[in-house]
């Protein structure tokens, strides 16, 4: 419509969207510190002349005003994708550290305290004894020695085994959480679909949405498809996690008492359990799946592996000699085989039962107790291979982790310059939307004071 009162409707139309601006503005300001909270823009489009004939030939519009075209979130598909994926490797790099560099502080080497330091002062303690055999106080130094190293084995064994069995209660927590997110995720992309069909704004169920999505893949490392309908499904080592408005669930079995870790999806699609191995997961319960059933298990086989041979070595040495009766040396060592690091015991119950002599009869010769002092050399240095191989496996980890963290966080600062809200930003925006609303009023006040002028005047004179 073209004419004088036409400019009402195109000032009235510069109020409606510079209002709807300052809103948009006002509501990023307020939820600057909002987590998950996507900035807005709204979109103006200009309304021109009309594009069809009606009674005339031509329309004789010049412009019809500025109407609000889309309020849009400010996000990039790419960005999202790529920060969740990189978000799930963080946290399984993250997880693994963690263990690890709490199991390394329990096996506690170097240090006085460790397994390492208990061998070398029980093979210290044969050497005194063969350079005094008469002695009853270095037959029981012995003892005490061989005792104390049973029990730094011992506390090893039991601190790998605890946080085994912990890591597994936390798997169980884990996929507790992996199941109401899911559950909350298929809620999000149903209301979405209703949304859509109503019309109504979706840019709060988004970021709902966007928020469920980067946290189940944070857990599981999973794969995340946007929907047609706005929705996200999401599927781990190809089951079915989400999908659409049905969700799965995850169960978690095994781990403990020597049993493999077992990790299962009710897929969402057909409901079948589905087995999906520890290595198709990520995020933090592929990390624990892994800790569980690979690297945690490994040292405690080589541990007791090194206990094995410990007390192999002993027995077979002290088992060369002759005690204070003249008797052959018995077993130094007892345990239980398949569990040697937790079992591990001195079985002589004597200092006069130590076999320290090498010459039958019951004299005071320590030629054996000299050979006891050499018999647990090989188990040190088995016990060396196998700190200094865990320690090589804590230090990659955390080189992996600390290079990941500069990738994510590259990625994370192009995603939040995109969707964060910019105080300044917002501010300038909010003022420039005020002036351009003033503006709009100053044109109203315009054309009803030409209004009046003509209504009231023309055709007066003087």
């Amino acid at each position: 419509m073209a004419g004088t009162f036409a400019s009402f409707n195109t000032g009235l139309s510069a109020l409606r969207y510079q209002r709807i601006a300052m809103d948009v503005a006002a509501n990023n300001i307020a939820n600057v510190t909002t987590d998950g909270f996507v900035r807005r823009r709204a979109d103006a489009v200009s309304v021109g002349a009309a594009t069809q004939a009606a009674l005339w030939s031509r329309s004789d519009d010049t412009a019809g005003g500025v109407a609000l075209g889309s309020l849009d979130r400010m996000v990039d598909p790419f960005l999202d994708a790529r920060a969740r994926r990189e978000h799930g490797k963080q946290a399984y790099l993250d997880t693994r550290v963690a263990v690890l560099d709490r199991v390394e502080s329990g096996i506690g080497e170097p240090g006085d305290s460790g397994v390492a330091a208990a061998i070398d002062d029980f093979a210290a303690a044969w050497a005194d004894l063969g350079n005094h055999p008469e002695r009853e106080a270095a037959r029981t130094a012995v003892l005490a020695a061989g005792a104390t190293l049973a029990d730094a084995v011992h506390a090893q064994a039991a601190s790998i085994t605890t946080e085994i069995s912990d890591q597994v209660h936390h798997a169980v927590d884990l996929a507790a959480e992996i199941d109401t997110a899911a559950a909350d995720l298929a809620q999000v992309n149903r209301s979405l679909a209703a949304a859509q069909l109503d019309g109504t704004d979706t840019n709060d169920l988004l970021d709902r949405r966007d928020q469920l999505a980067d946290r189940l893949v944070t857990l599981t490392g999973g794969d995340v498809n946007v929907r047609d309908d706005g929705g996200m499904d999401v599927s781990v080592g190809g089951a079915s996690l989400v999908s659409g408005a049905t969700s799965g669930s995850v169960s978690v079995t095994g781990g403990s008492a020597g049993a493999p870790l077992a990790l299962t999806v009710a897929d969402a699609s057909t409901g079948a359990a589905t087995p999906v191995a520890g290595s198709r997961w990520g995020g933090e319960l592929g990390a624990v799946a892994e800790l569980v059933t690979t690297t945690l298990p490994a040292h405690l086989a080589g541990l007791n592996q090194v206990a094995r041979s410990l007390a192999e070595a002993v027995n077979t040495a002290h088992g060369a000699g002759y005690d204070l009766d003249g008797n052959q040396g018995a077993e130094f060592f007892a345990y239980t085989p398949g569990d040697e690091a937790a079992s591990l015991a001195v079985a002589v119950t004597s200092p006069a039962g130590l076999a320290v002599s090498g010459i039958p009869g019951g004299n005071l010769d320590g030629s054996n107790a000299t050979a006891l002092a050499g018999a647990t050399d090989a188990a040190a240095s088995s016990y060396q291979r196998l700190v200094n191989g865990f320690g090589s496996t804590v230090q990659s980890a955390t080189r992996l982790a600390s290079t990941q963290r500069l990738v994510t966080a590259q990625v994370d600062g192009s995603r939040e310059q995109l969707t964060g809200v910019n105080l300044d930003e917002e501010t300038l925006n909010l003022v420039a939307a005020q002036r351009a609303y003033e503006a709009a009023a100053r044109v109203i006040s315009t054309v009803d004071a030409v209004l009046e002028t003509l209504i009231n005047r023309t055709g007066v004179t003087r």
